[in-house]
């Protein structure tokens, strides 16, 4: 091929993805650089139309009032015990599931589908679902809990922040957002784990079984290590996903009850008290702990251990 053609097909190949960029760039990286650029900014919501490129100054009070700030690292542990056991939950709930539907049956692909529910159901219709059952006033699951469980009075789950159990202080309102985290995310680590599991030579696990492995040194040794890669991706995606989330825990508790999470805060920050630096600051915040484990995941990719 000469050298003219190859340079004509290259910016055949850049004119073609030009429009992609394009897009990409107007929808993502201008919005996020004007977040970064309104982070180092002292200005308030209604202040933003007015502001140009003479009145930008580079200031950190915004990072050190939002560090500074009361809540602010009680929101911080929330989050990342929120992210971490929605994540560890998703992830064994969807690889028990994919193991469990994993050989043929009569009725697997209506059970297959039926599992995939949870995640296709809009987050509102879900949040508005739970928060009728968990309701102490008319909610079936407090009226359970008094008739055989032996409540004395009903339980607003979704605002209590602990109860004690044999002396330990149990998170109930985290606990439930968790829960529920899991039960809307646990589909898609069902979906992409049965996709990896139906890629698995069937010979592997027949040497295996031949040499005397019980199921357990099945799934350890030859099904583990086929599932390592996706469980590392499906995992990060989920921690990025959990740590931002802002809409699950929002609608069914609004922070309440030990529940507050960093993107609460941004909400709180932004829409409540108009501060949109702050709001700003929260953000590039949540940006750089997420980075962290990205830069993990794709330095252990890239030394192929992943």
């Amino acid at each position: 091929m000469s050298g003219a053609r190859r340079r004509r097909e290259e910016w055949h190949g850049r004119l073609l993805v030009a429009p992609t960029l394009a897009v990409v760039a107007a929808v993502v990286l201008v919005p996020f650089a004007a977040g970064v650029v309104l982070a180092f900014q002292e200005v308030r919501l209604i202040e933003v139309r007015a502001l140009g490129w003479g009145d930008l100054e580079v200031s950190f009070a915004n990072f050190a009032r939002v560090l500074g700030g009361s809540g602010f690292w009680a929101a911080a542990r929330t989050t990342l015990v929120y992210a971490v056991a929605t994540t560890a939950g998703s992830l064994a709930a969807g690889l028990a599931l994919a193991l469990a539907l994993r050989r043929p049956f009569r009725g697997r692909g209506l059970v297959r589908g039926v599992v995939l529910v949870p995640y296709v159901l809009p987050v509102v219709a879900a949040t508005t679902v739970v928060a009728a059952l968990l309701n102490p006033q008319y909610g079936p699951v407090n009226a359970v809990g008094e008739r055989f469980l032996g409540w004395d009075a009903p339980v607003d789950v979704l605002t209590t922040r602990d109860v004690e159990v044999a002396g330990f202080p149990v998170p109930v309102a985290l606990t439930a957002v968790v829960l529920f985290e899991v039960w809307k995310s646990f589909p898609l680590a069902f979906l992409f784990l049965t996709a990896r599991l139906q890629a698995v030579p069937a010979e592997l696990e027949e040497a295996a079984v031949v040499d005397g492995a019980s199921p357990t040194q099945v799934f350890r040794h030859v099904l583990l290590p086929q599932l390592a890669g996706v469980l590392a991706l499906l995992g990060l995606l989920r921690f990025i996903w959990s740590f931002q989330n802002f809409t699950d825990v929002y609608l069914l508790t609004g922070g309440a009850g030990g529940t507050e999470v960093v993107a609460v805060r941004v909400y709180t920050e932004l829409v409540t008290r108009a501060d949109i630096g702050a709001a700003s600051a929260l953000g590039v915040l949540m940006t750089v702990v997420l980075a962290v484990p990205l830069v993990v995941y794709v330095r252990a990719t890239g030394r192929g251990r992943v």
